[in-house]
């Protein structure tokens, strides 16, 4: 499976697989005892800061509520609920179940626990109303998606006027010696120790081929654009590998 890019233009269509979403989400599945292991240990303990970073740029404020869409287990949930606090909410949403039950554990001695609600579902179409949330973010998610723009159109949907969309995701750093050191590691030493700390090489493999051929934060930062979004802007952290996207939701 990966992603391509027509001529001239990036794509934003998951191809080359008969059942796109049906594979990603057993893919990650099979890994969801492991995954906060393994992005500590990919990341060397960057992530916290990345999450932290997104977190504020969502803008939440305490009372607001915030949807954070492919929430896996749960860790940039819990920052975001962070900021909206005890008298806010926060709904994380996925697709994979077991990655939901790991991060409930996760949730469990959270002190905003009960201000935190899960659901599996769908991001193609999220099972919200237009305008429900102040703020909507994607951590690691929309390069997963089968069509990135529909993501976001349903992002940007559920989202109050003047609400922010952000995503947290990989980059591809343009500094040519650091550029071929981290793609040498991203494809040799990640699948390795995908397969050493979670008997799924394969998964990590994904994550390699996806983080190639993903959009770069200019291009992205385009795609929300065309979903409705202003005041678009792009924040490459750590040398480039990773980027933060942000836009927000027009008043009418």
């Amino acid at each position: 499976m990966r992603l391509t890019k027509e001529k001239g233009k990036p794509s934003t269509h998951l191809l080359e697989s008969k059942d796109p979403d049906g594979w990603v989400r057993e893919m990650f599945n099979s890994i969801a005892h492991r995954y906060d292991r393994m992005n500590s240990l990919m990341t060397l303990g960057l992530d916290r800061s990345w999450r932290r970073f997104t977190a504020r740029r969502s803008e939440l404020k305490p009372g607001r509520c915030g949807l954070d869409l492919c929430c896996g287990t749960g860790m940039l949930a819990r920052e975001l609920a962070s900021f909206v606090g005890p008298s806010g909410r926060l709904v994380g949403l996925d697709f994979s179940q077991k990655m939901l039950d790991v991060a409930a554990k996760n949730l469990g001695r959270f002190e905003l626990r009960d201000n935190i609600r899960l659901v599996c579902g769908q991001a193609m179409a999220l099972p919200f109303r237009d305008d429900t949330f102040d703020c909507a973010t994607v951590g690691w998610g929309l390069r997963n998606l089968p069509d990135i723009y529909t993501g976001l159109q349903e992002m940007t949907r559920v989202v109050k006027p003047g609400g922010k969309v952000v995503s947290l995701d990989v980059a591809q750093p343009g500094i040519p010696g650091f550029r071929h050191v981290y793609w040498l590691y991203f494809s040799r030493i990640i699948p390795a120790m995908g397969r050493f700390f979670t008997g799924n090489r394969e998964a990590y493999q994904y994550l390699y081929d996806s983080a190639q051929a993903f959009l770069r934060p200019e291009e992205l930062t385009g795609v929300f654009r065309q979903a409705g979004l202003v005041e678009t802007r792009y924040h490459n952290l750590a040398g480039g590998i990773v980027a933060v996207v942000e836009g927000r939701k027009p008043n009418p």
